[in-house]
């Protein structure tokens, strides 16, 4: 028999807030004002990683070397200054997040963002007092698709793997909850495809549509 559900785990980047694309578009403008060519497609595909994961993964630049250090900075002046003002927050993400703590259940944003661009984030979609804590970056040692995060968000809100359910957009938010043990929800919001959320133990087109059917969801049970 399962666990009762104490907690849910939120992603934020296109969980949340529609962020993703912005997200690709700051890192493809960084990496070519340093002279750097990255394929666009890729690094879309990439975003949900934390910069750790995805610089290498698309550039063969590794975050820490100097190089990296410098696309990495900038990047966060172009999200940070150039776009993120334009981002608006999925219908109904702070009505779920609300819902949920009307359950009973405690409310976390485990996310790979860093600290700064997540609360501002979390403000956008109207979450920032619905939550119980967050957690970004700079809680974990290694980003998303790797664990750390999640087991971070455990501690933050008391709970066990099996006590826990992780909602998120991507396959790595998928991964890392899966790597902790705990069963993850998946929305179709962040651009991913059904076949790309294998692992999730329902899919949902977003906020507003698991929102909708809660009380069918894993969550109303």
């Amino acid at each position: 028999m399962s666990a009762r559900i104490k907690a849910v785990l939120f992603d934020v980047d296109g969980t949340l807030v529609d962020s993703n694309d912005a997200h690709a578009a700051a890192w493809i403008q960084a990496f070519r004002e340093f002279g750097t060519t990255v394929d666009p497609i890729q690094v879309r595909r990439s975003i949900g990683m934390g910069g750790d994961k995805l610089m290498p993964a698309v550039s063969g630049i590794e975050e820490d070397s100097a190089l990296g250090q410098q696309i990495a900075a900038r990047r966060g002046e172009i999200f940070t200054h150039e776009l993120l003002p334009t981002l608006a927050a999925f219908r109904d993400a702070a009505a779920l997040v609300a819902a949920v703590g009307a359950r009973g259940l405690r409310a976390v944003a485990a996310s790979s963002a860093q600290k700064d661009e997540l609360k501002a984030l979390l403000d956008i979609a109207g979450a920032t007092d619905l939550l119980d804590g967050w957690t970004s970056s700079d809680d974990a040692e290694e980003s998303k698709p790797a664990p750390d995060i999640v087991h971070a968000a455990l501690r933050q809100v008391q709970a066990t793997a099996a006590e826990a359910v992780m909602i998120g957009d991507t396959p790595y938010d998928i991964s890392a909850a899966r790597q902790a043990g705990v069963r993850a929800i998946a929305f179709r919001s962040g651009g991913w495809l059904d076949p790309d959320l294998t692992g999730a133990i329902e899919i949902f087109d977003g906020p507003w549509d698991l929102l909708a059917r809660l009380d069918q969801s894993i969550l109303g049970t």
